[in-house]
Order: C-alpha cells, then sequence, then structure tokens
C-alpha cells in the first residue's frame, strides 16, 4: 500500500523560561490513501501541534515528514505554501470562516489564491457544496447556518482543491454530539469514496468509531491505541 504522509522522529520542543516544553517528542506515523486516521487524547496532548507540523504550518525541532517524496524541511517557503494550497486540506474546530463572504465565497477562498480561473472555481464550488449537502445554502453567510453547516462548508472548503491528505483538528468540538457524529460519518465517506489520506485528532471517545486505525497521544508521544507503552507505528 502507498503512503501519502510519513513523519519520522518529530519533536517540536519549546523553552520556557528554564523548562523545555515537549509539545511533541519523537513521533513517528505514517497514513495511506482512503485511511482515516484518528489521533486521540486529552486537551493539551500535542495533537494541534503535531497536525501544524505534518502540514507545514510549524517547523519541527528534529525529524522529518514526506508528503508523497516531498520532505517539508527541504521545501522554500514559496514551495510550502503551494503545497498547503493544493495537496492538503484543513479542517479547523472554530469553522473559520469569513462572516462577510457567503458558504459558497467561502468555498472560493483557496482556489482564488491559487489564481484558479473563474470557471473552473465556479464548476469546484459547486461540486464541492453538492459533497456536504450544501448546495441550496451556497448564498448563505456562517451567521445564517447552523454550527453543522458551517463544519461542513469547513469540510467543502477543504475539499475545493481536491487534495490528496486531509488534516483535521478536533472537526467536532464545537458540536452538539448528533451534529458531531453526522460531520464525522461526512468525512468518513469522503475520505473512503475519494481516496483521500485523513488525520483526524479528536479527545472525544464516540467519534473514534469512526476511523479504519487510532493513535494515542499522551505528553507530546503519540502510542498505539490501547497501549501507551507500545510506539505507534
Amino acid at each position: 500500500m502507498s503512503i501519502a504522509l510519513r513523519a519520522e522522529g518529530l519533536s517540536r520542543h519549546y523553552t520556557v523560561g528554564e523548562a523545555t516544553v515537549r509539545a511533541v517528542d519523537e513521533v513517528s506515523l505514517s497514513v495511506s490513501p482512503g485511511e482515516l486516521l484518528v489521533v486521540r487524547g486529552s486537551s493539551g496532548a500535542g495533537k494541534t501541534t503535531l497536525l501544524n507540523l505534518l502540514g507545514g504550518l510549524e517547523s519541527p525541532t528534529a525529524g522529518q515528514v514526506w508528503v508523497g517524496d516531498r520532505e517539508l524541511t527541504s521545501l522554500s517557503e514559496n514551495e510550502l505554501a503551494e503545497l498547503r494550497r493544493t495537496g492538503l486540506g484543513y479542517i479547523f474546530q472554530g469553522f473559520g470562516l469569513i462572516p462577510v463572504l457567503s458558504a459558497a465565497e467561502n468555498v472560493e477562498v483557496p482556489l482564488r489564491l491559487a489564481r484558479t480561473e473563474a470557471a473552473e472555481r465556479d464548476a469546484r464550488v459547486a461540486e464541492a457544496l453538492a459533497l456536504v449537502g450544501l448546495s441550496d445554502h451556497a448564498a448563505q453567510r456562517p451567521a445564517e447556518l447552523s454550527g453543522g453547516q458551517q463544519q461542513r462548508v469547513g469540510i467543502a472548503r477543504a475539499l475545493v482543491s481536491r487534495p490528496g491528505i486531509l488534516l483535521a483538528d478536533e472537526p467536532t468540538g464545537q458540536l452538539d454530539s448528533g451534529t458531531a457524529a453526522t460531520v464525522m460519518d461526512l468525512i468518513s465517506g469522503l475520505v473512503h469514496d475519494r481516496g483521500i489520506a485523513a488525520i483526524v485528532s479528536t479527545h472525544d471517545p464516540l467519534l473514534v468509531q469512526r476511523a479504519d486505525r487510532v493513535l494515542e497521544m499522551h505528553d507530546g508521544r503519540l502510542r498505539a491505541a490501547g497501549d501507551l507503552s507500545a510506539p505507534a507505528r
């Protein structure tokens, strides 16, 4: 099976006064196309920092990350920005929508940044909104949408560039349990139907049921689920 994203010995340490905070500590993992990998852990375990490192949003203290055959720390800022625009999709806990823009305009933002032509933008935005069941809400602004609908707009925005890798940081953290389950079912279906490699962080035990594989994060270290003595693979 091919590997879409791989990390080896990944660490991110901070110095706070005289103390060293090991936000991510010697993490190794891989995820394949069509696989939904859930990283489970409590708040402060290091999940957000890990996703930022995997997506090239932060630089590691040590270790490496490969997206396909491209190693992130060897890329220039322009190359990293291009990879984030086209190869990686992000879903955020806080939705991250621009309040003055409609749902369609929010979804369109990555394509505008990539200077995609107008006709192609329109087609992709319509496709992405249809995928998440929001075709009838394209003209509505975030304040006119429910929390679940806002998160589905966020998912559409993450998918509109047709990325091979999806990173989701607590994507259901602000949703009630029923809506959260619906959103996770949507993400799981899209991952499997479209062959996307996805890494989703959560501290909600109910959401891990949708995962193909679960890893646990504790104090910056990643371990196989249910066994904090065994390293993740």
